[in-house]
């Protein structure tokens, strides 16, 4: 099959996968708050946790990272080159940005983006997973972790698999301009900070 038709394809299929809205199902099955309109209204897993608890955070977070790894390891499978791998993992996070099941309203597209770039190696996968781990520890600010990790993502690539380079600078340009509004945020003071769901105790 022709490669511009193969990357078409998976173009389409990647963004029909990220727009599977694991925030809202996982709510949904657990009898928890709808996610956009509770907490910071992003559907996704930081959110979650503030609304209920770690894990179903857990759980949005490993299907998001899925829905952005299976079409970029199916599209390298299938031989297809850097760049429409970058393409193909973009393609991915607009779908959970602008998810096509749910009124186009979705999240930040991180963790997906991260699981798209994790299928290059595990050797990437571990740093952006320690650097959000640490970062989001020191700052307790997941816009910051975020960021910081998608600024580090291809200086990590770089240094572990040049060859994919551009589509994780492609990925990480794509996070911090979902961010604007956070830097904004931030810049005034009025970022959210992480928190767990705190269960109410009976006097």
């Amino acid at each position: 099959m022709n490669t511009i038709v193969v990357t078409v394809l998976m173009i389409i299929v990647a963004y029909l996968a990220g727009s599977i809205s694991s925030a809202i199902l996982v709510c949904k099955m657990r009898g928890l708050p709808d996610p956009r309109t509770n907490g910071s209204g992003n559907p996704g897993a930081t959110n979650v946790l503030r609304i209920g608890g770690a894990s179903s955070a857990i759980l949005v977070l490993f299907f998001d990272m899925l829905k952005g790894a299976v079409p970029s390891y199916l599209s390298y499978l299938l031989g297809l080159d850097a760049a429409s791998l970058g393409f193909i993992a973009v393609a991915a996070c607009l779908g959970h940005i602008y998810p096509v099941f749910f009124q186009f309203k979705g999240g930040k597209g991180v963790a997906t983006a991260f699981g798209a770039m994790a299928p290059i190696g595990h050797d990437l996968a571990l740093c952006l997973v320690a650097t959000w781990v640490v970062l989001v520890f020191i700052t307790r600010y997941s816009s910051v972790s975020a960021m910081a990790t998608a600024i580090l993502a291809p200086i990590y690539t770089w240094w572990l698999d040049e060859r994919f380079v551009l589509p994780v600078a492609m990925l990480s340009t794509l996070i911090l301009i979902r961010h604007k509004d956070n830097i904004e945020r931030l810049r005034i003071g009025e970022e959210t900070k992480v928190t767990r769901k705190r269960t109410n105790k009976k006097a």
